[in-house]
């Protein structure tokens, strides 16, 4: 399998033999899973500390919600929320920090105050500004499959064939921003477990996520407690997934997936060290 670098900003950091976790930092009053947790400042750095002695080799800053049936939230709020904690985890860590957002004043924001990967769940759709600063500040852009929108984007969602059909929408994305003058080796591709899909689809993209290494680019997984690991396991309560989790994160690390968003980034820094051992491919 290629191997893989991204750099972030001068600094390359390899993806490979072990999968690099991106470590979720929600500061959201609303998100499914810790919504209110780290709407504090304080709290949130503490937090992004934690998740980089835990061994997450990024750090994903989010301040608006993409759960099912979420609202938008303005630019100036979410800026509000999301700076202040990534000056300070810049200042105090090393490890890269992503922007999560839609918005292109956003992300240039959270760029200028250390953040150095833009994490668009849109694929560069939503915010026409965000491609022309993709392109000029040369850092690495997650473009995420996503059907409708957070608010509608559970409504019944429907595929010709899933598997086709998000790995053509990422084929074509990825050439938008070839196009537009995003270097390649910029690039990551998400399938976006959750974001427009029903039990089977989530299912079946996972099955065969061996499948979007064709595409050329890292790729991307966001499976952590999601709510189809809550279906299979009639678990209602998202902080309870975390073993369904872990075998999802097992499964990825098995099939070469370059990078995989959770939350839990002490236990699925063990599975995947676990496994890179019995697998040989490293070691403690």
């Amino acid at each position: 399998m290629k191997e893989y670098y991204l750099n972030f900003r001068g600094k390359p950091i390899p993806l490979q033999p072990v999968p690099v976790l991106m470590g979720i930092l929600n500061i959201t009053p609303d998100s499914f899973s810790d919504g209110g947790e780290f709407l504090d400042s304080g709290r949130a750095v503490d937090r992004g500390l934690q998740m980089a002695a835990e061994g997450s080799g990024i750090i994903d800053v989010g301040g608006e919600s993409t759960r099912p049936g979420a609202q938008a939230v303005a630019a100036d709020e979410q800026i509000r929320r999301v700076v202040p904690v990534i000056k300070e985890l810049a200042r105090q860590t090393e490890v890269p920090i992503s922007i999560d957002t839609r918005l292109a004043r956003v992300a240039e924001s959270a760029l200028d105050a250390g953040a150095s990967m833009i994490n668009d769940i849109s694929a560069l759709y939503f915010d026409p500004a965000m491609t022309p600063l993709a392109a000029r500040v040369k850092v690495p852009v997650v473009l995420m499959h996503m059907k409708g929108d957070p608010e509608n984007m559970q409504q019944a969602p429907q595929y010709d064939n899933v598997l086709a059909d998000v790995m053509s929408f990422l084929a074509r994305r990825i050439q938008y921003a070839l196009d537009a003058g995003i270097p390649r080796e910029m690039l990551v591709v998400d399938p976006g477990i959750g974001f427009g899909k029903n039990l089977e689809h989530n299912l079946t993209l996972i099955r065969f996520i061996k499948n979007f290494h064709r595409l050329g680019v890292p790729v991307l997984v966001g499976p952590s407690r999601k709510r189809f690991i809550g279906t299979i396991l009639q678990m209602e309560e998202p902080q309870q997934r975390t073993f369904g989790t872990a075998a999802v994160v097992a499964w990825c690390a098995m099939a070469g997936v370059q990078i995989i968003r959770v939350h839990d980034v002490k236990e699925m820094i063990q599975v995947v060290r676990v496994l890179g051992s019995v697998a040989g491919t490293s070691h403690p």
